[in-house]
Parts: structure tokens; sequence; C-alpha cells
């Protein structure tokens, strides 16, 4: 579907990569209506690109649910919001689980169920999940965040299967290493040296890509780490022996450091 006069919900907007998809579908023509936790930030962005802005923390039980009714019908669903959850598990309490939990997985299952059966009615629409390369592959240290983004991708590949012959597509969408905004570039853990990284940018093209072509999956990664991902995804044990000699504990336990005050 065309992206131009779609109305667009996009959660996450008001931080990470969040603003930089939002401008990339107000280039296109989009009508955005804007969500995220900071409201002050929200706002400033919505004015600028002369969108709608709902306020909500995706991490409140009812806030999903409440989100859908406020916003009405949509053409596009993008679920964008996420926390980082790095680290070992038991460095993590029950609150902070449920926390990942809900932002990661239950806020965007949530939210399709309310808002796709208008987009069916109407016979066109697309949902845009944002997962991540560990949704396919894992890392040491990435168990509780993989396992919210691998809920993610079965979510959206199973949904994909059950809205067939709708007129309602579904794409997930799977970045990397994200530099200049987003968690892994606000953590300022380093990679090896020569290990590539995608942008804001990259990510914002692929949710226009998503939505205009359809795809199933769409991976923003540098061509090496697309072939390792789904050689991990074909041979996860042999492939993980390799990441961890490549440093892959490393640089999760940094992540997870740098992540530990936002859980």
């Amino acid at each position: 579907m065309e992206v131009r006069d779609a109305r667009v919900l996009l959660t996450g907007a008001s931080g990470g990569i969040g603003p930089t998809i939002a401008r990339g579908l107000a280039a296109r023509g989009a009508r955005l209506v804007l969500s995220g936790r900071r409201e002050d930030a929200l706002e400033a962005l919505a004015a600028e690109l002369g969108a709608t802005a709902v306020p909500a923390d995706l991490a409140e039980p009812d806030a999903p649910e409440a989100l859908a009714r406020e916003v009405g019908a949509v053409d596009v669903f993008v679920s964008n919001a996420a926390l980082p959850a790095d680290g070992q598990i038991d460095d993590y309490t029950p609150a902070q689980i449920d926390r990942a939990l809900d932002v990661n997985l239950r806020a965007p299952i949530f939210l399709t169920r309310a808002l796709t059966p208008a987009m069916v009615q109407r016979g066109r629409g697309h949902v845009v999940l944002i997962a991540s390369i560990g949704g396919i592959a894992t890392t040491p240290g990435s168990a509780l965040y993989s396992a919210t983004k691998f809920g993610v991708r079965g979510f959206g590949l199973a949904l994909r299967q059950d809205l067939r012959d709708t007129g309602v597509g579904v794409t997930v969408i799977h970045p990397s290493f994200i530099a200049e905004a987003g968690m892994f570039a606000e953590s300022g853990v380093k990679l090896p040296p020569g290990a590539p990284t995608r942008t804001p940018r990259d990510v914002a093209a692929a949710v226009v890509r998503a939505i205009e072509r359809g795809p199933a999956e769409i991976m923003v990664a540098p061509i090496l780490l697309r072939v390792g991902t789904h050689l991990a995804g074909l041979a996860p044990a042999p492939v993980a022996a390799v990441s961890r000699r490549l440093g892959s504990y490393k640089i999760q336990a940094q992540l997870a450091d740098a992540h530990r005050s936002k859980r």
C-alpha cells in the first residue's frame, strides 16, 4: 500500500530511532499519530511534523488498549517501542522481567489485536513490527531480550499467515547494530575495528519498504552479518561457538552494564 495519505500509528516515537522513522514516514506523506513515554520530546516532534501526539507508557497493563481506543482506526501500525534487556537473567527482578515482556512483546500483541480488525474490515492495512537480529540468532547475555524479540518474530510471521487474503500485510524488521541513535548507540559500546553498523535512516527506509512492498521480513544489517544470522538460525550451536570466539560475550556484557540503569 502507499505511505502517502495513510494514517500511521508509530510507537516509541519519542526516543531512539523513533524520530528518524517518523521523519521518514512524514517525508512520504503519511498522516502520523506518534506515541511514546517522553511527553516533551513527543510534543516537539509532533509539532515539527504536523502530527498528532498521544503519550503512553506501554509498560502499564491497560496502556495498549487505551492507546488503541484513543487513536482509533489507522491504516498502518508501526510497533517500535522497546526496552533494552541485556545481561544475565538472574540480574533482573521479577518486576523488571515483567516490564521488558510488557513493552517488547505484550504491547505489540495487544495493539495489533486492537487495530487490525478495522483494517481487515476495510480490506487494507499493514502492521510493521520492529524486532531485532536478536530475534533470529542469540548471543551470550541476551536471554531476556532475545526471548521478547523471538516472540515478536513468531507472532508477526504467524499473524501474516492468519491475515492472508484479507488485504492486511505484516512485516517484521530486524535491525542489527544501529549507530547514531537507539539502544546500541546510546550504550557507548564500541564494536571491533572494521565491524560495520547501520543508521536510523536505514531502518526508516526499511519501514517504508515494508509498507509499500509488503515482504515478510527485512534485515537491516551488513551482508556478512545477515549471512551469519541466517546460518545461526539453521545451526545455532556451532555458530554460537564462533560468535563467542569473536567476542560476542564481551560486547553483550558491556551493553548490559550500559543499560542497567534503564531497567
